[in-house]
């Protein structure tokens, strides 16, 4: 069955899935009384709704000789309720009933078994309950008040001119229910021992008092039951409350909106957006920490380590490799398949091998990064609410005992880049090896000349390039240009590595950055969106258009 629709506003479904879903958003987060009594006010919504919509249940509500059961007797136009001279009298609810066919579930639901039919003819469709007095001396009195006054369509609160200004009755239900003014009625009862200036400054008085309560909307009727003064007034409104069969729907949709209150006390909307640039400081503190800056020299240095021995000349560059890399020593750029010549491994290939050897973090370092979460999850929460503030705090550090080592995990990824071979190594090897075979020739060539000369056999024709023969030619310009060609490729290298470092550091803070992102600023915007929506369901569950 549909629930019934408002002119303005979202229905009292929404409201209440609305609700429902607030409840379920703040969990965790709030006071496990509050989601809990959201939940409960969408349980008892939902069973309220499916019972009879053509029957309005109202309670009779007072103190200790209030004259409820009087008043009750009177609506109801024959003795129902026993009024004695000994408090209290109503020891269990009981219903009248004005048409009361189909009422039977409602009343079960409610668990008021004692139910009679009203003989007073007019009020077709009205449920009166009479309820024991609120300030019984008997705790089990009490809470039955208690359950049936958070369950009924419409509250009568009945008062005499000696209690009306009780503070129980104001600080423990009228105050409560300041939201529930459009089901509520105040009925000033036993007028008949008052003179009429006396009822008139009784229920001005009462008035004020209301309005105190948050009530000043509460109409105030002055009765008496006992002669009649004033019941026409009160059976016409009541009439009309059950002939708008609307108290019901009233009834929740303001129970609905003071469990929203509940829920989002002293609450804000948020745009669930995060300040650009947040975590800049938390950057650079796992930068620092996870030693970027010795990386970054690393690569640069590395990169000149393996163009000499990629470029170098052929006769002295055997020599390096009796010098670690650099790399290598932070064990960066490796992999599985460990080849001899470090390149970036293609896709499924190879993966990273455990943790770098980059030196662990300082303990001042470990604290600048531990201050650094806390400055993003503070200013990530300013101007929150208490709980979400410190759910938002908690978002912040939740995956702080895993971030150095995803920090780490992705230095070793991205500085595998770093050691990709440039293309113009390989054209510099070849012609390092072409000029070293020049020079070996050269060298053999004079070698031959000279055990020629030394046997004393007669010399072949020489062939010279202007005075100088070609052998020596080829040995001495093989060995400059191998020299040479070793000394540019190693300024070329220098230049490289400084480039490739800039680069490498580049990628570093880039890759940084996403690990920041996905393992600190993720969960806060993921809290941060938490309570965005939870403020909207706040707004839909209170009706505020």
């Amino acid at each position: 069955m549909k629930l019934l629709r408002r002119k303005e506003g979202p229905s009292l479904d929404t409201r209440v899935s609305a609700l429902l879903e607030a409840a379920t958003l703040g969990e965790g987060r709030l006071p496990e009384e509050a989601v809990t009594a959201a939940r409960a006010v969408a349980e008892r919504a939902g069973a309220r709704a499916g019972l009879s919509l053509d029957h309005t249940v109202a309670a009779l509500a007072g103190a200790t000789g209030s004259g409820k059961s009087s008043l009750y007797n009177a609506l109801a136009g024959e003795e129902l309720a026993v009024v004695g001279v000994t408090r209290p009298t109503t020891s269990t609810a009981q219903a009248a009933l004005w048409d009361g066919e189909g009422a039977g579930p409602l009343l079960d639901w409610l668990d008021v078994p004692h139910r009679h039919s009203a003989a007073d003819a007019d009020g077709s469709g009205l449920v009166l309950l009479d309820l024991p007095d609120h300030d019984s001396i008997r705790l089990s009195h009490r809470l039955e008040v208690d359950r049936l006054v958070e369950l009924v369509d419409l509250l009568v609160w009945v008062v005499d001119p000696q209690k009306y200004a009780d503070a129980a009755l104001h600080e423990r239900y009228l105050r409560p229910l300041a939201g529930h003014g459009d089901v509520m009625l105040v009925v000033l009862n036993q007028v008949d021992r008052l003179p009429p200036q006396a009822v008139e400054r009784c229920v001005g008085d009462l008035r004020r008092l209301l309005e105190g309560d948050g009530l000043a909307d509460v109409p105030v009727l002055a009765v008496s039951a006992r002669t009649g003064e004033g019941m026409a007034g009160l059976r016409e409104v009541l009439g009309e409350r059950v002939a708008a069969r609307a108290s019901w729907a009233a009834r929740l949709g303001a129970d609905v909106a003071a469990a929203a209150a509940h829920l989002g006390e002293g609450d804000v909307p948020t745009s669930g957006e995060l300040e650009k640039g947040l975590d800049k400081g938390l950057r650079a503190a796992l930068a620092r920490a996870a030693g970027v800056p010795l990386v970054v020299e690393a690569v640069a240095k590395g990169h000149r380590h393996r163009a000499v021995v990629a470029t170098g000349w052929p006769v002295t560059r055997w020599l390096r490799r009796f010098r670690p890399d650099p790399l290598r020593r932070l064990r960066l750029g490796m992999t599985t398949a460990q080849n001899t010549r470090p390149q970036l491994p293609a896709p499924g290939d190879a993966e990273i091998v455990g943790r770098t050897s980059v030196p662990g973090a300082s303990a001042v370092q470990r604290a600048q990064v531990d201050t650094a979460l806390r400055d993003v999850g503070e200013t990530a929460a300013t101007g929150l609410p208490g709980p979400w503030a410190a759910a938002v705090r908690h978002a912040a550090r939740s995956h702080a005992a895993e971030l150095m080592d995803a920090v780490d995990r992705a230095i070793a990824t991205t500085s595998l880049d770093a050691t990709r071979r440039p293309r113009w190594w390989s054209a510099v090897n070849a012609l390092q090896w072409l000029v070293f075979a020049a020079m070996l020739a050269g060298a053999l060539w004079l070698g031959v000349l000279f055990g020629m000369d030394y046997l004393r056999l007669p010399q072949p024709p020489l062939p010279t390039a202007g005075p100088i023969p070609w052998p020596t030619v080829l040995l001495a310009g093989g060995a400059l240009a191998g020299v040479l060609v070793a000394l540019l490729s190693r300024l070329l290298a220098w230049l490289g590595g400084r480039r490739r470092a800039r680069r490498t550091g580049k990628a570093l803070r880039t890759a940084i950055a996403e690990v920041s992102d996905q393992l600190v600023l993720e969960p806060v915007r993921a809290e941060l969106d938490r309570h965005a929506r939870f403020t909207e369901a706040l707004r839909l569950a209170r009706a505020e258009v």
